[in-house]
């Protein structure tokens, strides 16, 4: 029995997942990160049927996760020349990316134990994680 696929196989499929997934901004304002893990069902013309989400997410990933699937043409199917509906298991991954963040620190020069002149300097300590 034969599959259907799109054109460049598994890494042309990931490639557009992470060329075009839209992270939703409800899911990166609450830190939701996971797998979404849909059903499709596909004829033997490469059109998709149904699209049905087994494992989903909130903040907009099941929408997001169904948006990338719709937008994919598989090539069609026929098995010993019959006309064959198939279903295949696609996971989407949802990871934010690692942001690099700055802290800082204010410091008087003045909270220093006393000197003998006083001064106006200031310190600051910058530290990227």
């Amino acid at each position: 029995m034969h599959f259907p696929e799109i054109a460049g196989g598994k890494e042309s499929l990931k490639k557009y997942f992470e060329e075009n997934l839209v992270y939703p901004e409800e899911a990166r304002l609450k830190g939701i990160e996971g797998i979404v893990l849909l059903m499709v069902e596909i004829d033997d013309n490469g059109t998709i049927i149904q699209i049905e989400v087994i494992k989903g997410l909130q903040g907009g990933c099941n929408d997001e996760a169904i948006r990338l699937i719709k937008n994919i043409k598989f090539g069609g199917v026929k098995n010993k020349g019959l006309r064959l509906k198939t279903k295949k298991r696609f996971k989407i991954r949802f990871q934010l990316p690692e942001e690099n963040t700055i802290t800082y620190h204010y410091k008087n020069k003045s909270e220093d134990p006393p000197k003998p002149e006083p001064s106006n300097n200031y310190s600051y300590t910058i530290q990227i994680k």
